[in-house]
Parts: C-alpha cells; structure tokens; sequence
C-alpha cells in the first residue's frame, strides 16, 4: 500500500523553522516502520515543500496554504491508507477527513498495519 503518513507539521510552531524541522522529523520517524512492513511511505510535505521551494516560498509564506493542503489532496487521491500520528492538526484532520470520504483506512497506530514483508525483511 502507499501509506500516506499525516500528524502535526505546522500546528502549534508559530512559524518556528526548528519546530516544524522536528515535527517532521516526527513524520519521517514512521517511515521506516510502514516501509519495514511492506508498504510504501509518503509524506505530504516531501511533495508540497519543493514545490514551495520552486515558486520561491516557504512554509508560512501566504502561498503555503494554497500547496500544503492540496498537495496532501492530490497525493490522497493516490494513496492506500493513511496513518494519522498524534498531535493537533487541522492539516492531518483534513487528511483523515478526505481519507474517510475515498473509503481509505486510516490507521492511528504502526500495529495497526498489516505487515506484508516477511519476518526479518525489508
């Protein structure tokens, strides 16, 4: 499955850079174990921050609510599943929201995964 991975990238940092850099730094931490299981992993961020980057922008620049948000959307159109990590986050709520209205599974912990990879692979 392609594992859409959402939880608090914005929320509650203030615009903080290093706040937002470790909580996606929280984000990227469940990578590996969705990988580990078979799965494949994506953030929203990953696609949404270079396209920021590319028009020059950044995070809490006005035009960050007209990528972050869709780019989630559009990549949610695309996904199996999403695991939604905890934390406020209007962001991943959205993410939950759209996820429930494709008839994904939205997963709120790791175990709640099904593991495809065999024991001791990757």
């Amino acid at each position: 499955m392609l594992i859409l991975i959402a939880g608090p990238y914005r929320s509650g940092t203030d615009g903080d850079p290093q706040a937002m850099a470790a909580n996606l730094a929280r984000l990227e931490a469940a990578a590996w174990p969705v990988f580990a299981a078979g799965h494949l992993p994506v953030i929203g961020e990953w696609i949404a921050l270079p396209v920021l980057r590319s028009a020059g922008a950044g995070p809490t620049d006005p035009l960050a609510d007209q990528v972050l948000y869709p780019a989630a959307e559009r990549l949610l159109a695309r996904c199996d599943a999403v695991l939604r990590l905890p934390g406020d986050s209007a962001g991943a709520d959205q993410d939950v929201a759209t996820a429930h209205r494709l008839g994904l599974p939205v997963y709120h912990d790791l175990a709640e995964i099904p593991s495809l990879a065999p024991r001791g692979a990757a």
